[in-house]
């Protein structure tokens, strides 16, 4: 799927945080010490990153969703970015307690904020005084915010893909209680046996996150496009096959 070792370092991915930072859960990751920071072996990034693409678009092959997750400054654009170029659900803003375990209230939520979006439409606003809609007006923002990216979730997802575990702890736990595997990006003061799938990088620099997530997508794109291939070739044998039932019938007839 292929990214480089060059690419890696001159995106930054190899540098960590201050040794004094460090989590030694991550010792098995660390390349050296330079200047007081930890500096991330790229080989170990390299192999894990490929591991994780491998099982990231198996699951897109089956057609289910992975949920992006990443609520820092630096890497909630690029995130949405690529989320939304597989059309993925993901939470950029906040993560909002129970978007996992308490799914059903959550979807309940995003109802609400639907059928706000629905009274726009359907003349329900004309009806109301000006306080009303700007109160619901205000109300559907506030919802769209935290739940506008997983709106079109409908079940829960089939995976995680997480920046920071260490920012995104309530995240991770959730999905862990509900043993949905967990693909993150793990910087030196992080807990790399949180994740199922651990990508050993830089989680800070918006250089690194963004070769690191979009090679993440790429992999999701090409288990889609598998998919879609596979799809295609199953309806042209169906229909093979049902053209030669046919000429066998009217052989026989």
């Amino acid at each position: 799927m292929g990214v480089s070792t060059e690419q890696l370092l001159e995106a930054g991915v190899h540098f960590g945080h201050l040794t004094s930072k460090w989590n030694p859960k991550m010792a098995p990751y660390i390349f050296m010490e330079q200047n007081g920071i930890h500096i991330i072996d790229l080989n170990k990034t390299s192999s894990k990153l490929e591991e994780a693409q491998h099982a990231i678009a198996n699951i897109a092959r089956t057609g289910r969703k992975v949920m992006f997750v990443a609520t820092k400054k630096q890497a909630k654009d690029i995130l949405e970015e690529n989320a939304k170029k597989v059309n993925m659900p993901y939470v950029s803003q906040r993560w909002l307690g129970g978007m996992l375990t308490n799914f059903a209230t959550v979807r309940k939520s995003i109802k609400k904020m639907q059928a706000i979006e629905k009274m726009k439409t359907d003349g329900t606003f004309d009806n109301m005084n000006k306080k009303e809609r700007l109160m619901k007006t205000r109300e559907q923002e506030k919802l769209y915010r935290v739940l506008g990216g997983i709106e079109e979730l409908n079940r829960l997802p089939a995976a995680l893909f997480v920046v920071d575990v260490k920012r995104e702890h309530i995240a991770v736990k959730e999905a862990q209680k509900l043993n949905i595997p967990i693909f993150a990006i793990v910087d030196t003061n992080s807990d790399p046996t949180k994740a199922d799938f651990p990508i050993p990088g830089n989680d800070d620099s918006a250089k690194s996150l963004h070769i690191l997530i979009t090679e993440v997508t790429n992999a999701i794109a090409k288990g889609l496009q598998e998919r879609a291939q596979a799809k295609e070739q199953a309806k042209k044998d169906k229909e093979e096959t049902e053209e030669v039932i046919a000429d066998g019938t009217e052989a026989e007839a």
